[in-house]
């Protein structure tokens, strides 16, 4: 049996059932990762039913652009879980505690920079992209508001990424669903009740990324295991800042830059109208539901195989690898095939108007048959970067969802200008990487040289 700490929820996962670990530590990340695309749902419908085509356009065009500026910092939080994960599993708890109160200090100076970042250049890359005027003014009003809790949303992310390379997923989750239940609230009171349109739904947002990061703070703050945070201890140390940023700053570059490239994707759906732009904007919120739990499947397995190479347990980590495909595809065919059957329902969820339901129903039957490749290369990836081998993970990423996604926009558009030539950019990158991830499972991505953090 995995070793459980008391109370305090955390599980070492070098002992154990592999598929039993895999799926207690993954169902709240699961529930947890629903919970936050519902309420990220709930803005879209209350914006679109509300207030029109225009606001649901400006909501979902603002997703490509968030992504982008968060993407570097969310890496690091992704270095500071593996190196936590594996000081963990290593049971080195001086260095444990060493690397949570750096990875902290990191979170809140990153959050500040971002406050910075996205209140000046929302502006200039909106129009950049391509945004029409009709919907520039809410667009950049939904992106200023909601880049003021940035602060919030690092330190909760990092908060739940230290509670989750512990083993502690419970935890997360029960701060997510009460931060969701606090944003739908939020969202139908100021938008519907006091009228407050895009802005409303912005303000919703960063009040419930507060009381999420104030949770996690808390829970860190009076928990008795070494991962426990002293306020006057929070501070950046040079060399485990080094540790830190160079674990994470490869899916740092991997998340900026692949979001850079679904910010030139969005200039071109921009190019097609608000119908494009709100139908393509719904769909995103609809696939999150089959997404996001890979993600959190991601995160499960990185946490797994991080504590497992700690421990020098390599065959335990690539056994778990294995396992976890097999959830992921029981997983993601399921849930595709449930959606899919009801496509033109979900789309109209969120908008009346044909063209946003023909656009949404277009990209749906468009890119759900490949889920299960970009799903399975989302596990690898998180995988790799458990066992340290962040910059492969990032390489296959990057070159694939990036560079083959841009070389298909460049080449294949004007050709063909179409919105459905553009939307294809996305299974070919999946395809491409899914057969990148195949080649390196097969080598020695774990192995005991070069993957563990600096003794």
């Amino acid at each position: 049996m995995a070793e459980i700490k008391g109370k305090n929820k955390e599980v070492l996962m070098t002992e154990g059932n592999i598929a039993r670990q895999l799926l207690f530590f993954s169902i709240p990340l699961i529930i947890g990762n629903l919970f936050q695309q519902l309420y990220n749902t709930v803005d879209s419908v209350v914006v679109g039913q509300y207030v029109g085509k225009a606001a649901l356009a400006a909501v979902g065009s603002s997703n490509s652009l968030i992504n982008l500026m968060i993407g570097i910092l969310t890496g690091l939080a992704t270095g500071a879980g593996v190196i936590i994960a594996q000081y963990y599993g290593g049971k080195k708890e001086e260095k444990l505690s060493w690397a949570v109160h750096t990875a902290m200090a990191i979170s809140i100076l990153g959050g500040l920079l971002l406050i910075f970042l996205g209140i000046a250049l929302s502006g200039p890359i909106l129009k950049m992209m391509g945004t029409p005027e009709s919907v520039m003014p809410s667009s950049t009003a939904y992106l200023r508001i909601f880049f003021l809790g940035s602060v919030f949303n690092m330190v909760y992310n990092i908060g739940a990424g230290i509670l989750r390379a512990v083993g502690d997923s419970k935890n997360p989750l029960y701060y997510l669903v009460f931060a969701s239940l606090v944003n739908i609230g939020l969202d139908l009171l100021f938008v519907i009740v006091f009228n407050m349109g895009v802005s409303g739904a912005a303000w919703a947002t960063i009040t419930a990324q507060a009381v999420s990061a104030l949770l996690v703070m808390r829970k860190l703050m009076t928990c008795q295991g070494p991962y426990r945070i002293f306020l006057k201890k929070i501070r950046i140390d040079r060399i485990m800042a080094g540790r830190i940023i160079r674990f994470g700053v490869p899916a740092g570059i991997q998340n900026s830059i692949i979001s850079l490239s679904n910010v030139i994707v969005q200039a071109n759906i921009n190019s097609f109208g608000d119908a494009a732009m709100a139908g393509c904007g719904s769909y995103t919120k609809v696939d999150g539901f089959v997404l996001l739990p890979v993600l959190s499947l991601s995160m499960a397995i990185m946490t797994f195989v991080g504590q497992n190479v700690g421990a020098g347990k390599y065959d335990r980590a690539k056994k778990g690898l294995w396992v976890t495909y097999g959830i992921t595809m029981v997983y993601v065919v399921a849930v595709s095939l449930l959606l899919f059957a009801f496509r033109t329902s979900v789309i109209s969820i969120f908008s009346n108007e044909k063209e946003v339901i023909k656009d949404g129903v277009m990209m749906m039957e468009l890119l759900m048959p490949f889920y299960w490749m970009i799903s399975l290369v989302n596990v690898s990836t998180g995988a790799f970067r458990g066992a340290g081998r962040s910059f492969m993970a990032m390489m296959i990423m990057v070159v694939n969802l990036c560079g083959v996604r841009m070389l298909w926009i460049w080449i294949s558009v004007p050709l063909a200008p179409k919105l459905s030539t553009v939307l294809w950019g996305y299974p070919v990158s999946w395809i491409t990487a899914f057969f990148c991830c195949l080649f390196f499972v097969r080598t020695k991505w774990v192995q005991e040289h070069g993957v563990q953090p600096e003794k």
